[in-house]
């Protein structure tokens, strides 16, 4: 089968029309297979649980690249809308209620969080021997845990659809502690650069903290309870995004 017109383009693959409701996301040439067939195993994981997301259907090889068919969600993203609005509330009311669904759910067939941050530690090379120790003696002592953490929640991740919001791209899913989840959506919203979408950057630096602050709020979570969580997760994301 062809492919049809492009949907969307992101940092690892592009989307494109594909059979009659359904898309085709196509990952960029020399994209690893192994990561690809992470996040197919994801999205087969979560598919049956209880919170809006596109169904998985398959994957495949396309003149030489890896791919994944996924159900068509025809909408925006819940960034886009929040940029064009500046409507806060409605953006942590889509987004909050979305992921006190994705938390609601457990699992013990996906990888433990402390994994992940723990392979980004040891592997940075913009850490000392005795930051890493430090980080990861930290680590150790955060909670354990089997909730299903999304890894990668934030508005860009949210299709907004019919007025339901749907979460999309299950590359990072893991099981742990739900505030880890809710500290990695915090750092992701507050903490990474400012987007290269013109205007005053200043004001989007507020924009970012007020709509983290405001999410947390919605979620019922004090930020003290997982300051540590946020010190974890931005030394392992000097090595994960080292281009931020």
């Amino acid at each position: 089968m062809e492919k049809g017109i492009v949907i969307g383009t992101g940092n690892t693959a592009v989307v494109y029309q594909w059979e009659e409701g359904k898309v085709l996301k196509l990952f960029h040439p020399g994209y690893s297979e192994e990561v690809v067939d992470r996040e197919f195993s994801n999205t087969v994981i979560v598919n049956p649980m209880k919170f809006n997301k596109p169904k998985t259907y398959g994957k495949l090889i396309y003149e030489g690249q890896y791919g994944i068919i996924y159900d068509r969600i025809d909408g925006e993203s819940l960034l886009d809308r929040v940029l064009a609005t500046k409507d806060l509330e409605m953006c942590t009311d889509y987004l909050a209620g979305l992921h006190k669904e994705i938390l609601a759910n457990t699992s013990t067939d996906i990888p433990d969080y402390k994994d992940f941050l723990r392979y980004h530690i040891q592997e940075s090379a913009f850490l000392t021997f005795e930051e890493k120790e430090k980080m990861l003696k930290l680590l150790h002592k955060l909670p354990e845990g089997k909730t299903l953490c999304h890894g990668d929640f934030h508005p860009g991740n949210v299709i907004i659809s019919g007025g339901k919001a749907i979460a999309i791209d299950f590359m990072n899913v893991c099981r742990g502690n739900y505030l880890y989840d809710i500290a990695r959506t915090v750092y992701l919203v507050q903490y990474t650069p400012v987007p290269d979408i013109g205007g005053d950057r200043e004001q989007l630096l507020v924009l970012k903290q007020t709509l983290a602050d405001r999410y947390l709020e919605k979620m019922g979570v004090d930020r003290e309870l997982i300051q540590d969580y946020l010190t974890v997760i931005a030394a392992a994301r000097k090595a994960e995004c080292p281009g931020e």
